[in-house]
């Protein structure tokens, strides 16, 4: 049937207008990649894939995991996208997990190229999330899901950090870099930023935090130190393999971490996971 308010852009039917996908084609545990390409790569880890499906800038698969029914779904650039990719997903999950899995620029000294920075919180400087909550709202992650990615990175071994992170609305400008043609009106951001001992910089953490947070679904990022902005260095070649690796490994692991956060929780009858309960 079509959808009662007319305000509301769906298509005649319950697959997703944008993200073309419908209802029991996404599992309850979420990683969220923005480079539409690397789910391909991802969905190389899985021990079964139960479809694959791609339209515009979002590319989906849904498929096994370690025993662990598990979709990947790409967001695209920016926090614009973010909201179009989540507002559809949650029209047709129950009450999802999000981790999204990115790429980051480092803020401070001790941010190596390569390293993991695990999201505490991020700060809005996008204004996607402006059409949904207040100036003052935080952007704050789960923190079963900051427990969870911690776990799984020491698990696996790769070297990470946590902190606030800082989702710009774009990458030159608005991240204060030179642009030669173009002036900008914030120059000396990153350094204001890394005062204020925000980790790094990235472009969608803040809107799926915010996002997921409003619809009462858990939520965590982990993004690669792909360039540090200290020095200036960016990672390539086969070092920017390893760290995207590394940050895909400790996403997958830390849906299984949740996964087995939420068994325990229902052995024990209670609907907040604590380090007693283990994981």
């Amino acid at each position: 049937m079509p959808n009662a308010d007319h305000r509301v852009a769906l298509p005649v039917g319950e697959r997703q207008y944008h993200i073309d996908l419908g209802p029991g084609e996404l599992a309850e545990y979420i990683l969220l990649p923005g480079d539409p390409d690397r789910v391909a790569r991802i969905a190389t880890r899985l021990e079964s894939v139960e479809f694959e499906r791609r339209n515009r800038e979002f590319a989906s698969v849904t498929g096994i995991y370690k025993g662990l029914r598990v979709s990947i779904v790409s967001t695209g650039i920016g926090a614009d996208n973010v909201e179009i990719a989540i507002a559809e997903m949650l029209a047709i999950t129950e009450r999802p997990t999000f981790i999204r899995v990115g790429s980051s620029g480092g803020l401070q000294p001790e941010l190596a190229p390569g390293d993991l920075v695990i999201s505490t919180g991020a700060v809005r400087l996008e204004t996607t999330t402006s059409w949904f909550v207040s100036d003052g709202y935080p952007a704050v992650a789960h923190y079963e899901a900051v427990c969870a990615l911690v776990e799984a990175a020491s698990r696996l071994g790769h070297r990470h950090h946590l902190g606030i992170t800082a989702t710009a609305p774009g990458f030159y400008g608005a991240q204060g870099r030179p642009i030669p043609q173009l002036p900008i009106r914030y120059p000396d951001l990153a350094a204001d930023m890394a005062r204020q001992r925000v980790m790094n910089f990235e472009m969608e953490a803040s809107a799926v935090l915010v996002l997921a947070g409003l619809a009462r679904c858990r939520a965590g990022v982990v993004c690669a130190v792909f360039a540090q902005r200290t020095t200036g260095d960016f990672v390539t070649g086969d070092a920017k393999q390893a760290a995207e690796s590394a940050c895909v490994e400790t996403g997958l692991e830390s849906l299984r971490i949740l996964a087995d956060m939420d068994r325990r929780k229902v052995e024990a009858g209670t609907d907040r996971w604590r380090p007693s309960l283990g994981m």
